[in-house]
C-alpha cells in the first residue's frame, strides 16, 4: 500500500521545479485509539532542471508501485513553461470509508490507474523577485478498482472509468517539496472541474452510492514559514479554505492525519485517522513553533496545532463542525544536514472513537537529501585540494 502520496492528479506540483533535487522521503502515522486506514508514504523525488543539458527539466517521484513525473520545457512560449505529466501504478487510488470515527473495511477497496496531463505555467511578473504564475492544467486518467480481503462480498465496486480534469490557478511565490523547509511563502487560488465518463452507482443494494458525472472544486491557500538561522527558532502558519459543487466520495475534501507530504495542500489534523473527515466545504488553520534544544540546533522541539471548520459531505455528519488536534515532535538533523528524522505525537480533541471524543497517534518522518550529500563531498574535496 506504499505510494499514497502519489495517488492523485492534483498531486502534481503547480510549477516546474527550478532546482536540482534528489530526496528520499518516508512518513508513517499510527493511531493509538482505534484502527484506521493505512497512513504511510515512501518515495524518491528527483528533479533535474537541465535534463540532457537543454531547456528541458525532468521531475520524478517514484514509489515502490507508483510513478508520478513530468517533462517540462522552459520558455517554450513567451514567459511560459510547458510540462507533460504522466502518472500511474498500483494502490494510488485506494478508497477508505470512515464515518463518525469508524473505519469500515467492508466498504473500502483498492484503486489503481494512470493518466497524463498538459501543464502550462505563465509568469506574469518576469521582472520581479517573487514570481506570480498563472497555472493551467488538464488531463485524463483511467481508474480501476479491486476488492481487498476485507471488502464485503455483497459490496459492488465502482465501475472502471476514465476521468478528465481541468484546473486553473493563480500562484504567488511557492513552497519547496521538502520536509519542513526553513523558508517558504505562498498565496494561491484555484478552480478545478472533474468529469467522469462512466458515472453510476456502487455499494450495497440497499444503500447505493452515486458517482457524480461532474464536480467543481475551488480553494485558496496562504502559508508562511520563516526560520531565524541564528537562533534556531521557526514559525509556520497555513490557511486553506475550500468548497465544492456536486462532490461525491471520490472528490470530497479529506481531512486528517499529520503527514506533511501526503498532498500538495495537506489538510492535517493531529490525532485523527488519515482522511478521516469528508467535507464539501471547510476552513483549515495550522500553525507550529520550533525551538532548538541544543546549541548547534540539530535537536529541535516542534509544537504544532491544526483546526478546521467543516461542512460535511452528506452521510458523514458528526455532532459538531469543529475539529482540532495538537502535538509535539522531536527532530534530529545530522551534522552534515544530509538526513533528518522526526518523532511525532498527536492528540485529536474532537476525533470520535466509540462514541467518545479524543484520540492519540504517533508517527515518524524521515528525509535523506542526496543533493546535500553531493554538495558536502564537493566542498570537502575543494578543501583538501586547497580550493
Amino acid at each position: 500500500m506504499i505510494g499514497l502520496v502519489l495517488g492523485s492528479a492534483s498531486m502534481a506540483p503547480a510549477q516546474i521545479d527550478p532546482y536540482p533535487r534528489s530526496l528520499l522521503q518516508f512518513g508513517y502515522d499510527q493511531s493509538l485509539s482505534g484502527q484506521g486506514p493505512q497512513s504511510l508514504y515512501a518515495y524518491y523525488y528527483y528533479n533535474n532542471p537541465e535534463f540532457l543539458r537543454t531547456n528541458a527539466a525532468l521531475r520524478l517521484a517514484v514509489a515502490p508501485v507508483y510513478l508520478d513525473g513530468e517533462i517540462g520545457f522552459r520558455q517554450l512560449l513567451p514567459h511560459t513553461d510547458v510540462g507533460i505529466g504522466i502518472n500511474g501504478g498500483g494502490y494510488g487510488e485506494n478508497y477508505y470509508e470512515v464515518r463518525r470515527g469508524h473505519y469500515f473495511k467492508s466498504e473500502s477497496f483498492d484503486g489503481h490507474g494512470g493518466g497524463a496531463s498538459l501543464n502550462l505555467y505563465h509568469l506574469i511578473n518576469p521582472a520581479r523577485l517573487i514570481p506570480l504564475n498563472v497555472v493551467v492544467q488538464g488531463g485524463a486518467h483511467y481508474s480501476t478498482y479491486s476488492a481487498t480481503d476485507k471488502t464485503d462480498d455483497q459490496f459492488t465496486l465502482p465501475e472502471n472509468r476514465v476521468s478528465t480534469f481541468a484546473r486553473a490557478g493563480l500562484r504567488f511565490a511557492g513552497k519547496e517539496p521538502m520536509l519542513y523547509p526553513d523558508l517558504a511563502m505562498e498565496v494561491s487560488i484555484w478552480f478545478e472541474r472533474q468529469w467522469r465518463l462512466d458515472d453510476g452507482t456502487y455499494g450495497f443494494a440497499g444503500d447505493p452510492r452515486r458517482v457524480q458525472p461532474t464536480t467543481d472544486l475551488y480553494w485558496l491557500y496562504a502559508g508562511l514559514s520563516y526560520a531565524w538561522t541564528n537562533t534556531g527558532n521557526q514559525f509556520t502558519f497555513g490557511l486553506t479554505a475550500g468548497g465544492s459543487d456536486d462532490a461525491d466520495r471520490f472528490s470530497a475534501y479529506r481531512l486528517g492525519g499529520v503527514l506533511p507530504l501526503s498532498a500538495e495542500f495537506p489538510l492535517t489534523l493531529p490525532g485523527y485517522y488519515y482522511q478521516e473527515i469528508s467535507a464539501r466545504r471547510f476552513v483549515h488553520f495550522s500553525a507550529a513553533y520550533v525551538a532548538p534544544l541544543s546549541a548547534d540546533h540539530r535537536w529541535q522541539l516542534r509544537l504544532g496545532a491544526a483546526s478546521a471548520y467543516v461542512d460535511y459531505l452528506p452521510g458523514f455528519e458528526q455532532p459538531g463542525h469543529w475539529h482540532t488536534g495538537v502535538g509535539p515532535s522531536l527532530s534530529f538533523t545530522s551534522r552534515s544536514e544530509v538526513w533528518r528524522v522526526i518523532l511525532r505525537y498527536g492528540y485529536g480533541f474532537n476525533a470520535l472513537r466509540d462514541g467518545h471524543e479524543g484520540a492519540h497517534s504517533v508517527g515518524v518522518l524521515y528525509q535523506y537529501n542526496f543533493e546535500q550529500r553531493k554538495l558536502r563531498h564537493a566542498k570537502a574535496k575543494r578543501t583538501v585540494n586547497g580550493g
